[in-house]
């Protein structure tokens, strides 16, 4: 039973009515469409000044690595520039210019329709996957394959598996290779694999895109640059691979904590109301999310997704605007009883560890587990059955 459907008994909304949820979505309402009234010219400056500043970024850590990359000082900045430049084209303008978050200004060089940035995934898959399909149906067990990217056990009501024993592992190999695994999520890949379906002409048109994107990003970072780089060529290569793992690590970590951490809600679809309201759509982002705490700086890096409730619940309002509609969302939070998840940084991306690593056992396991137990425990996981599931 989900906390929606079980708001009058149990969960953390328990205590609302229908009436209190209109409220809420009205207020909600408001607050979105205060901000689309006042968007403007600082907010545009906004986003141009973060371009500009990743473009050097970008240019000036590649050019540093081509001409220095053999000396340690030149190759710690040249790496660290590019990474940076990598972590803002990614998270803070890529992210959000195809969230349609700029499409306002009527700029057609930053416009959801136009705009490319330096990820594997084509833009228009990565849009359907994750506007359409991620933000539409956020956190609902079989629906957003976003939980977990369909790899992963991320809630007590799914029937514990064998196969998720290995899935802390799996979550960190992920985690370093995400651009590509975020391009295979796009793809519905895994899904198709599981049931052993045929892929069909259009899938497999899919897969060439994105293989032949694939193959271009790669060919800049770990050809084009190193080869630019004559005899530092080994150095600008390892360079350009831990600025690609500095940027997977982190967005990685990023999302995890605005998505899985513990006190973080899932919702069953089967027990939804097919005729959701906007207000319980808002209730539903508002427990399905968690955000990360820190100074100006971290959420610029963050994509300002260090604000991941408010990002859910508006997913087209700019980014930099995140910050003050918090100070009202926190507010309502409040006002409704209900509990707004927020901690920093190293706290959220252990929480969201801690579950991967309780939820790849069976329920309670970890806690029926210690030093005069754990034996018996082990033999009993050994053994275990995997669960039936649900018909």
């Amino acid at each position: 039973m989900t906390i929606l459907q079980d708001q009058t008994r149990t969960g953390p909304a328990a205590h609302l009515t229908s009436e209190d949820v209109d409220r809420l979505g009205a207020e909600l309402d408001r607050i979105r469409q205060d901000v689309i009234e006042s968007r403007g010219a600082r907010d545009a400056a906004y986003i141009r000044r973060v371009i500009a500043v990743q473009r050097r970024l970008e240019l000036g850590g590649r050019l540093v690595l081509v001409l220095g990359s053999r000396r340690k000082p030149t190759w710690v900045l040249g790496t660290s520039m590019l990474a940076l430049a990598k972590i803002l084209d990614n998270m803070e303008i890529g992210h959000n210019v195809l969230h349609g978050q700029w499409d306002w200004m009527r700029d057609p060089k930053i416009h959801s329709t136009t705009w490319e940035w330096d990820h594997a995934t084509p833009p228009a898959q990565w849009q359907r996957a994750h506007n359409q399909q991620h933000h539409t149906y956020t956190n609902i067990l079989g629906m957003d394959n976003d939980l977990g990217y369909g790899i992963m056990r991320v809630d007590e009501g799914q029937p514990w598996q064998p196969r998720y024993l290995v899935q802390p592992l799996w979550n960190f190999f992920n985690a370093c290779i995400f651009e590509y695994g975020i391009a295979l999520y796009d793809l519905d890949f895994g899904d198709n694999l599981r049931a052993r379906m045929t892929f069909s002409d259009k899938k497999k048109a899919e897969m060439r895109t994105t293989a032949k994107r694939a193959a271009r990003q790669a060919a800049k970072d770990f050809v084009i640059l190193p080869l630019l780089s004559g005899r530092g060529w080994r150095a600008t290569l390892a360079a350009t691979a831990t600025a690609n793992l500095t940027r997977n690590l982190w967005s990685h970590s990023v999302i995890m904590c605005g998505h899985f951490p513990e006190g973080v809600e899932a919702f069953e679809q089967e027990t939804l109301d097919p005729d959701e309201s906007r207000g319980e759509w808002y209730l539903r982002q508002m427990l399905g999310s968690a955000n990360v705490s820190g100074p100006p700086v971290m959420h610029l890096l963050t994509g300002n997704l260090s604000h991941q409730i408010e990002h859910h619940l508006f997913p087209d309002l700019p980014s930099n605007r995140y910050a003050e509609v918090a100070v009202h969302v926190r507010e309502l939070f409040e006002r409704y009883g209900l509990t707004y998840n927020a901690r920093p940084l190293p706290q959220q991306v252990a929480s969201a560890w801690h579950k991967v690593v309780r939820l790849s056992l069976p329920n309670d396991w970890l806690k029926e587990t210690n030093r005069r137990t754990w034996r018996g425990q082990v033999r009993k996981l050994l053994r275990a059955e995997p669960a039936a599931t649900p018909a």
